[in-house]
């Protein structure tokens, strides 16, 4: 087996789908994003969004969540290849985060995620960065999450 399948490289994995109700959106708003197009829906109707919505760093985390989930639900092949399995390390880092459009209350969003790229790191030696793209539609098929992720993969290839 390769890196390359390990990882499942080019693949879009999807990773589940989620509802947003208002209240969670509420509660989520209250604790981490208290602006008021998140947390009172007649300010959220006046607001530039029209309807309440759910904060971007909610989705994100609902991101997240979906994430480790699906790893546990379904977790990488079994390692036929030379050497020891890789091993999952942390993430340096995302970038390049947008929310294109708004999670409003009632939508359901689907996360997803895939493998782009991965190199050795100079500076560690027996480890690779992996490049991901992450992502979330809503259902309708519009974007409302986008970032890069990077995560870090011990392996000996």
């Amino acid at each position: 087996m390769s890196i390359d399948a390990f990882l499942r490289l080019g693949e879009t994995v999807t990773l589940g789908a989620h509802t947003f109700s208002a209240e969670e959106i509420k509660a989520f708003a209250r604790k981490y994003d208290p602006q008021p197009f998140h947390i009172d829906e007649e300010a959220a109707e006046a607001s530039v969004f029209g309807a309440l919505c759910a904060s971007g760093w909610h989705t994100g985390a609902m991101w997240m969540r979906y994430n480790l989930q699906s790893l546990e639900r379904e977790p990488p092949p079994a390692w036929s290849g030379e050497g020891p399995a890789p091993e999952f390390g942390p993430s340096p880092g995302l970038s390049a985060m947008k929310w294109p459009r708004p999670v409003y209350a009632g939508d359901t969003v689907t996360f997803t995620r895939k493998a782009v790229s991965h190199r050795p790191l100079a500076s560690r030696p027996g480890w690779r960065l992996v490049k991901l793209e992450g992502g979330a539609r809503n259902q309708d098929g519009a974007a409302v999450l986008t970032f890069d992720n990077a995560v870090l993969l011990k392996a000996a290839i």
